[in-house]
């Protein structure tokens, strides 16, 4: 007999398949460029059809017969943990016939794409790109995956004057000769926008490939450019087919960084040092800067307000207290937290009338929560004492 538990699991995991399965759209391309049609498959979010407004950063990704699904997958879960935005996903099949090498070669000599390579870099910018920009709400934000060739290929979009994409993730990539040399040129270069770089490599890559990688990697590593973001995992011990399913997660975890909350390496490296001033405006700007990048701003997380409250309140004798309430406002007006800074600020100044004012105002806002609206009044019994 099957326990109970594992049948649970079993049940579990085939809903969520089949919740996952009603959200990807089978579509075909009548391709100009390519002269023949072309099956991709589209993933919507689940918010897609609930939210009219809002716009979804989008992602291509090459090899859609293998990478497509574990894409995705890593995706609704970066999305559910927060620590993502939710993203439009498009998925073109290469694997039959060859079609892959057809779609995705590049001459010896040059290192740039091939005739009929080149129409399939042309399908992308003018067709795809295109045709779900009239048919969805995609942000500015792209990304566009690859693995081994199409990797490679993914890089074409780079190293042209205006990148085609905001995000590229190389996975054991196959680099053309001269491929490395390309980059290197347009990352020191690169300034209008951000970009992020993703590569990995490992010990089970065979020693020609291993060698471009890493060629690759020690010139990238050493660009001085705060516009270019880059990121190499080594992943030996792993294999070619594992090491898909490592690299893309971290890849993820990289290239929307400034989306999830604030983390301890980020604290440390970037805010413990900062004064409140300089503190308030990095938080706002995380979420302002990720509202413009990924046309969506998560509502603003309590975790980040009280990882920078102590530089706030311990630093300048929190002169800052009112600003860094007034922030808290502007980027979540419905949230109580601003009304409390707000009020500690003319507490610690003695202007207790207005110190309950704001304290009240926060306790309106609290909403189907009497636990903790009960422990926010302490703060205006806890200033009325102070006036009698």
């Amino acid at each position: 007999m099957i326990p109970m538990k594992k049948i649970t699991i079993v049940l579990h995991l085939f809903l969520s398949i089949s919740l996952f399965s009603q959200q990807i759209i089978n579509h075909t391309i009548d391709s100009y460029e390519l002269d023949e049609k072309r099956e991709v498959r589209i993933y919507l979010p689940a918010s897609y059809n609930e939210d009219t407004e809002r716009q979804y950063p989008l992602t291509v990704v090459l090899d859609a017969e293998y990478l497509f699904d574990v894409y995705v997958g890593n995706a609704i879960l970066f999305a559910q943990k927060d620590k993502a935005p939710e993203q439009i996903i498009i998925g073109i099949n290469q694997n039959y016939n060859d079609i892959r090498y057809r779609d995705c070669a590049f001459d010896k000599n040059t290192s740039y794409p091939t005739g009929k390579s080149e129409s399939f870099y042309r399908f992308i910018r003018s067709e795809v790109l295109a045709y779900l920009k009239e048919n969805y709400r995609v942000s500015p934000f792209r990304t566009i995956v690859g693995n081994t060739l199409t990797a490679n290929f993914t890089n074409y979009f780079f190293i042209e004057d205006s990148p085609g994409f905001n995000a590229f993730i190389n996975i054991n990539p196959n680099y053309a000769p001269d491929m490395s040399s390309l980059l290197v040129s347009n990352a020191q270069n690169v300034s209008k926008n951000s970009y992020y770089y993703y590569l990995n490599g490992g010990d089970y890559i065979s020693e020609k490939r291993a060698k471009g990688i890493a060629a690759t990697n020690s010139q990238l590593a050493s660009i001085k450019n705060e516009k270019f973001n880059y990121k190499y995992d080594d992943l030996s011990g792993s294999t070619s087919i594992s090491s898909i399913g490592q690299a893309i997660p971290r890849a993820l975890a990289f290239i929307f960084k400034i989306y999830s909350s604030i983390s301890k390496q980020e604290f440390n490296t970037k805010i413990k040092d900062l004064s409140p001033q300089d503190a308030i405006a990095y938080l706002e700007n995380k979420y302002v800067d990720s509202e413009f990048l990924f046309g969506t701003n998560p509502s603003l997380r309590e975790i980040d307000v009280y990882a920078i409250e102590s530089i706030i309140i311990d630093k300048e004798n929190g002169d800052y207290l009112r600003d860094f309430g007034e922030m808290i406002a502007r980027l979540s007006p419905k949230s109580h937290l601003g009304d409390y800074y707000i009020g500690l600020s003319f507490e610690m100044k003695g202007s207790y009338k207005r110190a309950i004012e704001a304290y009240k105002e926060g306790y309106m806002k609290i909403k189907n929560s009497p636990d903790n609206a009960e422990r926010f009044y302490q703060n205006v019994e806890r200033v009325a004492k102070k006036m009698n």
